[in-house]
């Protein structure tokens, strides 16, 4: 029995998004039992596939994770991003590897590569799973967030092949108890015309930017910065930090900032150590989107707005004059003028 897990890099690394699908699909593989490898060998078969060059897949990581074998998928077609031409290559490398389940990250792309796959195998789709196992009867059962992560729903997904995607802040990274030697093959798939209607031509250029779904500290701000202007003390306190910058839904509808950076249930859900939330009140399409933070701090004139509730420590008070004083203190402590 092979798990095949869809992986997504970040640079030259694992993405902590696939980091956390690799642990999740390995526990499922385990389900399965001794010699599920297909082997004759104990623990899990897992298997990882990657878009692009053998040379970009990170093979050292992929072992310490558990995989033994990793697909890299490369075609001067499916070159750039075109979603249904890669699924078409994901389900034909799926069936060629017998593989029981296909698991992804439900990030933009996971989730949308994963649904084409669905479409085209005629199979059902279980997203933002938790966790995973197979029962007696060969069907998977599995728990995953519905209604934005405010409840579990616990479900048995009854199909020859289990698709499904991972939500993001629900599953730890962890490195696999005994590492192996990772084998990359490459595979050239053919393209049809008509699976390249939709293709997204991805620049070489490289944001020099912190990614804001990996990023360990986010700096986020809503209506209460005021205005374009008003992100400029963000952008400064985000440097001294280290951090990526987030929004509220409001701030990119009034065109402030790009939706790349909104934060919340349509936007990117974000996972750090520390989310520092200034003038957002916590709407609940908001709250979806970084209640995988490990602290959230919030700067807020009103006591009583909903992310207070959520929020490990809350400043109550004017975000114009707490970012500054907090620029001042950590440019104090760095030995800064």
């Amino acid at each position: 029995m092979t798990v095949l897990c869809l992986v997504e890099l970040d640079g030259n690394s694992l993405a902590d998004s696939s980091l956390r699908v690799l642990a999740f699909a390995r526990e499922l593989a385990r389900s399965a039992g001794p010699g599920s490898s297909g082997t004759g060998s104990p623990g899990p078969g897992l298997a990882a596939v990657v878009f692009g060059p053998a040379a970009a897949v990170p093979a050292g990581e992929l072992g310490e994770c558990g995989v033994a074998d990793a697909y890299a998928i490369d075609s001067p077609r499916l070159a750039g991003y075109a979603p249904v031409a890669w699924a078409r290559a994901l389900a034909g490398l799926a069936a060629d590897l017998s593989a029981t389940a296909v698991v992804a990250a439900g990030s933009d792309r996971g989730a949308e590569l994963m649904a084409h796959l669905a479409a085209i195998t005629a199979a059902p789709m279980a997203a933002n799973c938790v966790s995973a196992g197979w029962d007696a009867d060969g069907g998977c059962r599995l728990v995953r967030h519905r209604w934005a992560g405010s409840l579990l729903e616990d479900a048995t997904l009854d199909a020859p092949v289990a698709l499904l995607t991972v939500a993001v802040d629900a599953v730890a990274a962890r490195p696999a108890e005994a590492p192996v030697a990772t084998s990359v093959h490459v595979v050239e798939p053919a393209a049809a015309d008509g699976d390249l209607r939709v293709r997204a031509a991805e620049s070489v250029a490289r944001s020099t930017g912190i990614s804001l779904a990996t990023a360990r500290v986010v700096v986020g701000g809503g209506r209460g910065v005021g205005g374009p202007e008003g992100f400029a003390a963000l952008e400064e306190l985000a440097g001294l930090l280290g951090a990526a910058v987030g929004v509220s839904r409001v701030v990119t509808s009034q065109g402030w900032r790009p939706h790349t950076q909104q934060v919340g249930q349509t936007g990117t859900r974000i996972t750090p150590e520390l989310y520092l939330a200034c003038g957002i009140s916590g709407a609940i399409q908001h709250m979806a989107g970084c209640l995988g933070a490990k602290h959230i701090v919030a700067i807020n004139t009103d006591p009583s707005a909903p992310i207070i509730s959520r929020a490990g420590y809350a400043v109550i008070g004017d975000l114009n004059e707490v970012i500054p004083a907090l620029i001042a203190e950590i440019r104090k402590r760095n030995g800064q003028s």
